[in-house]
């Protein structure tokens, strides 16, 4: 299904480090993207594992080592956000790779003094095995250093589906998700979603092909009024 979807798409693809993904990367034209806020939260978690230990000690652990240098980056974002991707990509070139120079090193130096099965060590192997997907984001201003955004938009679908009715069949499911994913992409986008989707059922109906619907999309939408201004 993903690889259908994604047939006549190319660019980046911004994912946790599900192999699933990497596959649909790898047969086509997509460049896979990280998410930081995936390994950070492993970090985090293998620091609540020093639950025992004293507060001093777990503040100078190799997890709370970590989650600083991984604080510098998320940093050097907060002081990005108002600036075009242009300026955010050089931002990222003089003060980024720096970082992320460091933190490899870091990794490296301490990667092999660390049991694998432990949380720690889980946290450390899944920076390690997604490091390229990490640094991708700053190859270019316009991509997100985590996907937090789109876990937000997804995360009322996801605490609710178990609630829904009719999603007991793989047809309920996509129909399911097929609406959330032009409610939640009308919302991204500035569009009110009742008055976007009232706009559709008044003309889906009137749709002769395949272009017809396109045109209803919400992206289409957006186009359509900046020409209209």
């Amino acid at each position: 299904m993903p690889q259908r979807l994604l047939a006549d798409f190319s660019g980046f693809l911004q994912t946790d480090g599900y192999e699933g993904y990497a596959k649909v990367c790898r047969e086509n034209p997509i460049i896979a993207q990280g998410c930081w806020a995936h390994a950070r939260r492993k970090f985090d978690e293998a620091l609540k594992a020093q639950g025992g230990a004293s507060s001093k000690k777990r503040k100078t652990s190799l997890a709370a080592a970590a989650l600083q240098r991984i604080q510098l980056l998320y940093r050097i974002e907060q002081k990005t956000k108002s600036m075009t991707p242009e300026q955010r990509h050089e931002v990222r070139q003089l003060r980024t790779v720096p970082v992320l120079a460091a933190l490899r090193d870091w990794l490296d130096q301490q990667l092999a003094l660390v049991p694998p099965r432990s949380a720690l060590g889980k946290a450390m192997h899944y920076t390690h095995k997604q490091w390229d997907k990490l640094t991708v984001y700053t190859q270019d201003g316009r991509l997100r250093i985590d996907n937090n955004l789109t876990e937000n938009a997804i995360r009322p679908f996801v605490i609710g589906r178990k609630n829904f009715l009719f999603c007991d069949t793989v047809t309920g499911a996509n129909a399911s998700a097929n609406l959330y994913s032009l409610i939640e992409t009308a919302k991204a986008n500035g569009i009110e979603p009742y008055a976007y989707l009232k706009m559709i059922f008044t003309a889906l109906p009137k749709a002769n092909s395949l272009e017809d619907i396109e045109a209803l999309l919400p992206l289409k939408e957006i186009h359509a009024k900046s020409e209209a201004a």
